[in-house]
């Protein structure tokens, strides 16, 4: 089949970050010459600790996903992830090489750097161990044994060098770490007392040419005061072992993952390939007559490295030595052979034998590809392991400048640069003599892979960095082509990738960008193509049969016998075997025929029950049904082609409407019955593990190491504990593996939750399962909940729902940086998995951090962390964490009603003076918006903390200036000039500090007095008076005394005033307290006597005061401080403030509503004077009965002359009708009086809107609602019905054409329309704490509508 062509994707031209770095350091390129640096890019798994569970957080900030870079340059290390740096090295010398290992028992990967004369070891949180090295040596090679170290020829050396643990030289500062029991207790001497195994020349004679570095230091108690002694290498050639001396072969590669090493003999010019094994023996000390210096008891440790093959014929040494994975799923060790030009593979054959895996090649076991350059790269298979390596692909490049993706032997497809690229980036132009030649560019070289991605050399010289397409975007396609290549066949996976790779109609192959839907749609193209060429061999065949009776009686075995016994004259027998012989060749062809179709049918049956397990494992996912009802088609189809009644007898329980395309299944007798994961489920509950079928779990989920189904593994295990099955080893008697947690357990239940925590599932996973499978999971969590063992992790608790008991876990002992996450982050860190998505929640920041220098740190002003005092910093907590999680609304809502900060105005980088006035215009709106956020905020923040008694409560700022970040964040504040700032920033203060007062929780105690004098300032300000309003608002202020009160009013601070009253009035709402009220009858004239001197109260004071009243009187209908609030309704102007004088009768209306609060209709008897009165002050008809004249006039009405505003006898309804709904709609609230709502009602006629003023039509379309408490519906069609039929028409013909009289109606019904549907809208604000979603999808048209 035909290679299909892939597009290149190019991430962008590389260059190494290292480099960028420095660049930003200042370091200047021209000190360092350009070739005199070496880096190498590196997978995060490389530096990630083996243990993630209990490492999560020191492994966190390593292992994000991008790629890693350890660039060197003379006696400096930049170690750097993505676009950051993330550490940095220094040394007193040149850097010779760096690379990774893992030592020992040790969790964590080590950095091993030689320099010339040490070799420094850095664990991945920066701690050091220096080795000083006695002689010269020439490389370092990871080993999975520990790091091998090659010696110099001609190094000599002392015999007896001394390291021990408190030397100075030896380290800076020791590793201290948790180790393994095993084999370091003081009963088991079965280690050397150091790491370092050296071999010394002695008599004359060379030493051992390689080291072994098994450990960097060893326990502080088991480094004592001891001569260190030599211990051998050895290699094994022809079955003897002899001592490493003059090694010939040159080291070229080795791997850190599997014990093997690859040299190259120039003499013989030969590559070998050598496995490390280790030899337990004292025989080769007491031979080299060390025994007097190596401790009794101690077990010396060799390793040996055996040749397991050679190849010779190579003038040089292979350029590239790497591991990748053949087609079947064998390891193999490649040899870029560049004088060649070719890439030789040779197969790696592993047996495991004892628990130790021994590794061989066997003869005539390798193949070679053309190629000039390759790297390995993980792209078809990308999570599935083989061993423990993971499969490994092959690009190569071949002398044509063709890249070649293979799968072992098997070529899938070439991949060809963009040609945008080629026009634009990738070429350059030569001109000579007047012409200029194009030059195509053509991939040189190939470097630097990791995973999935590549460098690409170019004959330009330039490097980019490439993308091979891997995993598909689409979840479902990639758990399929997972399942695919965990359980199928070798040959038949690698037949579905020659498929899939060379079929041009892949899209998610063949482009980057492509569609989810497409990927689905390409797949199950390929998966058909396959079942189209079973019917089709299948159709040749039945084509190929006799279909004649003459052909049906010459093949029967009645024609063989008669021609036998009865020959025709003149025909020879002959001739039958001649017509038998030309059956042969027909009977060979079918026989290749049927080959072809076992193969596809078996590779389709194999097909079906791969994706039959992801089926079923989807099902047991609520979030991913749209993928099961995606799947279940395709598998039909398979099922349909390979006649399995069973199966789509299945799929169709499941899913009835496939009936309708491929009909009902007639047979009774299903030839086979296909796993199902509920059935199983089912009958572990109902009857216990031993009556449920293995059969019934998909093979699949019954495999270890597989990924595409680990879902259902998960529950298909928990559910084998809950209901008995055995433990055997690490899996159990169900045949799935398992993994449980640390800690004891005595029931099922807990050993239920300890697989829980060991299998990383959490309550987010629990509550992704179908109801029916997570009720027994959540019923063994109740039964744990009360009293679990005390030796659980800190997970489990948190799994029960007991972070109590999380929070006293012991803390492990954890390195410096580990401590400092773990206190400023909490428990989070200690509880993973569950608990790692619970990160602090703070504002993220909005100034992308690239590159972390240490001179050169870019300030972040537009987040806000714990250290800025926003009034909200105590919500976010370790409670909120748990709360919220990575939810970031918090966030954004802390991030929205900041006022604590400057705020940023866009300007140009060099604004000119128009632009100044332009910064002031837009500061001048912000600052607007910024004077409302208190209001938000003291919602947000309300009861939300508890202060302590002896501290002062902190306020926030109130910041109206601005930023200016195109000019590095220069302030800008208001010009005074302009506008007054300080009376813009007064009332602001005051509501600033009622929001933090809010946040105080009112149900912590009784409030000491002494604590409000204590917060009382020397001098009255707006912040304090805010303060008593917010106190008085929780209740608090009822331990003052008369004389606090007084002082307080005797300061004359009006702001401090108005705080107190309403504060006060709050407190004591609805108890008439005399004291109180006659506090507050002093601030309002009405209730003066004639002989009381005036006293010249600002209306703000009188305004509050009323306002007070009506809550010190809420509820009581108490008739003479009706008659007065009534009066002060229709007050003669007493000054020229029209605003002031509006407020005041809006004050009243409130205080007399509050008064009589929903007692309209059981009210005294003159309310229905009352009630004719208001009305009067709305606008409507007067209705004067007997007692209307008592009410008609205020008590001091005498005194109302004074004014400059002229009222005249009438009454001025634009001051008065706001008030008067107000207190109308309180009074009657719940009550539906058909009285009022008659009276009440909304203009109805052309005239009528003409008359009532807009605003005040939402008045009373308010006030209806109100009063029509119970009949208020959260639907468009109640908002509809609030809009007269005469305002809709007219709304409706909106866009008939109008003259200038009707354009002025219109614009009165348009001003209607818009005020009736938002006083519609404010009704149903009762409803939105019932429900806001179903309120907010309500309103959200409406507001986009208006």
């Amino acid at each position: 089949m035909p290679v299909g062509d892939r597009e290149l994707n190019v991430l962008g031209e590389f260059k190494p970050f290292g480099l960028v770095a420095e660049a930003f350091d200042g370091k200047s390129s021209s000190d360092n010459p350009q070739d005199d640096y070496s880096y190498f890019l590196f997978d995060p798994e490389v530096a990630r600790q083996r243990d993630d569970a209990e490492n999560t957080v020191c492994t966190s900030s390593t292992t994000d996903g991008s790629e890693h870079e350890l660039f060197i340059r003379g006696n400096r290390i930049i170690w750097s992830i993505g676009a950051r740096v993330y550490k940095r090295f220094s040394f007193p010398s040149k850097v010779l090489k760096a690379c990774w290992c893992r030592m020992g028992d040790l969790s964590e990967a080590l950095l091993c750097v030689l320099q010339i004369n040490s070799l420094t070891i850095y664990n991945t949180s920066g701690e050091v161990a220096s080795v000083p090295l006695p002689h010269s040596i020439i490389s370092v090679w990871p080993l999975p044994l520990g790091l091998l170290i090659q010696d110099a020829p001609e190094g000599n050396f002392s015999v007896h060098i001394p390291f021990s643990s408190p030397s100075a030289s030896l380290s800076t500062r020791d590793i201290a770490r948790s180790r393994r029991e095993v084999g370091y207790s003081s009963q088991n001497n079965s280690t050397a007392t150091h790491a370092f195994d050296f071999i010394y020349k002695t008599d004359g004679t060379s030493g051992s040419s390689h080291l072994i570095l098994k450990d960097p230091l060893e326990e502080p108690q088991a480094c004592k005061t001891i001569f260190l002694i030599s211990q051998p290498t050895y290699i094994e050639e022809r079955g003897k072992l002899n001592i490493i001396k003059e090694f010939d072969e040159r080291t070229i590669w080795t791997s850190n993952c599997v014990p093997l090493m690859a040299s190259y003999n120039k003499g013989k010019m030969q590559h070998s390939v050598w496995v490390a094994e280790i030899i337990n023996s004292n025989l080769e000390v007491v031979k080299s007559g060390l025994s007097d210096v190596v401790p009794a008891g101690v077990l010396t440790k060799q390793i040996s490295f055996r040749r397991i093959w050679q190849g010779k014929g190579s003038n040089g040494p292979s350029s590239k030595v790497f591991l990748a994975t053949d087609d079947d799923a064998v390891q193999i060790i490649c040899f870029l052979l560049h004088e060649q030009k070719k890439l030789l593979s040779v197969r790696l054959h592993s047996v495991e034998i004892d628990d130790e895996i021994v590794y061989d090649i066997k003869p005539d076991m390798s193949w070679s590809i053309p190629a000039i350059a390759a790297e390995p790269v993980i792209v078809t298979r990308p999570r599935v392991n083989i061993g423990l390596l993971p499969f490994v692909d092959i690009i190569a490049l071949t002398s044509e400048n063709s890249l070649l993706l293979y799968s072992g032997k098997q070529c899938l497809c070439r991949y060809t640069l963009p040609s945008f690229l080629g026009n634009h980036q990738l070429s350059w132009v030569t001109k000579s003599l007047e012409t200029s030649i194009i030059h195509e560019i053509k991939a040189t070289g190939l470097t630097d892979a990791v995973q999935g991605r590549v460098n690409v050399v170019v004959n330009s010289g330039k490097i980019y960095r490439c993308i091979l397409r891997c995993n598909p975007s689409s979840s479902l396609v990639n758990n399929c082509i997972t399942a695919m290549a965990e359980a199928l066949n070798p040959s038949f996976y690698n037949h579905f990738l020659v498929l899939l790779w060379g079929d041009s109609g892949s899209a998610f192959m063949a482009k980057v960008d492509s569609a989810v839907n497409s990927e689905w749609e390409s797949f199950c193209h390929v998966v058909m193509t396959l079942s189209r060429r079973s019917s089709d061999v299948s159709l040749k065949l039945s084509s190929s049969d006799s279909h004649s009776s003459w052909e049906f009686l010459i093949d029967s075995m009645y024609h063989k016998n008669y021609g036998k016994h009865n020959s025709i004259a003149g025909i020879p027998p002959v001739a039958s075997c001649n017509l038998q012989g030309s059956d042969s060749s027909r009977s060979l062809l079918m026989r290749t025929d049927n080959h072809e179709e076992s193969f596809y049918i078996e590779l389709l049956k194999e097909i079906l029950d791969s994706l039959h397990a992801v089926y079923e494992s989807l099902k047991l996912d609520i979030l991913r049904k749209r993928d099961v009802s995606l799947l279940v088609v395709l598998l039909c189809n398979i099922a349909d082609s390979l006649r399995e009644e069973g199966y789509l007898d299945y799929y169709m329980r499941d899913f009835p409407s496939l009936s309708n395309d491929f009909g009902m299944c007639q047979s009774s007798l299903m030839n086979e019955i296909p796993p199902s994961l509920f059935r199983w489920l089912e009958s572990c509950l109902l009857h216990g593990y031993s009556s449920a079928k293995i059969s019934d779990l998909p093979f699949l989920i019954r495999k270890d190491g597989t990924s595409a189904v680990c879902w259902a593994r998960k529950i298909v295990s928990f559910y084998s504990l809950l209901c008995g099955a055995e433990q055997l080893g690490k899996g159990l008697s169900s045949g799935v593996c398992y993994t449980v947690a640390s800690g004891s357990h005595s029931t099922k239940e807990e050993l239920v939750v300890l697989a829980m925590v060991g299998e990383a599932f959490g309550l987010q996973e629990l509550d992704l399962l179908p109801v029916g499978v997570s009720l027994p999971l959540r019923h063994a969590l109740a039964k744990c909940r009360d009293s679990p063992p005390t030796d659980w992790p800190a997970a489990a608790y948190i799994l029960l729902g007991r972070e109590d008991l999380a929070w006293s876990c012991p803390v492990h002992p954890r390195k410096p940086k580990e401590n400092e996450l773990h206190t400023n982050g909490s428990l989070t860190f200690q509880s993973a998995p569950y608990m790692a998505h619970l990160q602090p929640v703070t504002i993220p920041s909005l100034v992308s951090d690239t590159i972390e220098l240490e001179n050169n740190k870019l300030e972040d002003v537009d987040s806000v962390d714990g250290s800025l005092m926003d009034g909200m910093e105590h919500i976010f907590n370790s409670s909120t964490q748990l709360r919220y999680g990575r939810d970031l609304r918090l966030n954004e809502v802390r991030h929205i009603l900041c006022s604590a900060r400057a705020i940023a105005i866009q300007t140009p980088v060099s604004p000119t003076a128009s632009d100044q006035d332009l910064q002031q215009a837009q500061l001048w709106q912000l600052a607007q918006r910024t004077t409302s956020l208190p209001f938000g905020r003291g919602a947000f923040t309300l009861a939300t903390t508890c202060t302590l008694l002896t501290e002062a409560l902190t306020v926030p700022k109130l910041v109206l200036a601005g930023r200016l970040p195109a000019q590095q964040n220069a302030t800008v504040n208001l010009d005074p000039n302009v506008r007054n700032v300080q009376e813009l920033k007064c009332w602001p203060e005051f509501h600033n500090a009622v929001a933090a007062g809010l946040k105080l929780a009112p149900l912590q105690g009784k409030m000491s007095r002494t604590w409000i004098v204590y917060n009382k300032p020397e001098e009255p300000n707006v912040v304090h008076a805010g303060l008593l309003l917010a106190l008085g608002l929780h209740g608090h202020l009822r331990v003052l005394t008369i004389t606090d009160i007084y002082q307080y009013y005797s300061q004359e601070h009006e702001s401090t005033t108005v705080g107190l009253m309403l504060g006060l009035a709050a407190s004591y709402r609805g108890t008439m307290q005399p004291a109180i009220s006659k506090s507050l009858y002093v601030h309002i004239p009405a209730r003066h006597p004639s002989s009381f001197p005036e006293l010249e109260l600002p209306t703000l004071l009188q305004s509050a005061a009323l306002l007070s009243v009506g809550l010190i009187y809420e509820g009581s209908a108490h008739p003479q401080t009706m008659q007065i609030l009534l009066g002060e309704i229709g007050r003669r102007s007493g000054g020229d403030n029209v605003l002031e004088r509006e407020g005041y009768a809006v004050s009243a209306g409130f205080a007399l509503g509050l008064v009589a609060l929903g007692r309209g209709e059981d009210a005294p008897g003159f309310m229905e004077s009352l009630v004719d009165r208001l009305f009067q002050f709305i606008g409507g008809k007067e209705q004067k009965t007997e007692r209307f004249y008592f009410l008609t006039q205020p008590v001091d009405e005498h005194q109302r002359t004074v004014g400059q505003v002229m009222d005249g006898t009438l009454v001025n309804i634009d001051v008065t009708a706001p008030g008067a709904i107000v207190a109308l709609a309180l009074m009657y609230m719940k009550t539906e009086s058909k009285l009022i709502l008659s009276r009440l009602s909304i203009p109805q006629t052309h005239f009528d809107l003409q008359y009532v003023r807009p605003d005040f039509i939402m008045l009373r379309v308010i006030a209806r609602n109100l009063i029509l408490w119970s009949r208020i519906y959260p639907s468009e069609e109640w908002i509809q019905s609030q809009v007269p039929k005469v305002v809709q028409h007219c709304i409706d013909g909106l866009a008939d054409e109008m003259d200038d009289a009707n354009n002025m109606d219109a614009e009165a019904f348009v001003q209607a329309f818009v005020n009736i549907v938002v006083g519609a809208c404010i009704s149903l604000g009762k409803l939105c704490i019932f429900v806001p979603r179903k309120y907010f999808s309500l309103l959200l048209p409406v507001v986009s509508y208006l």
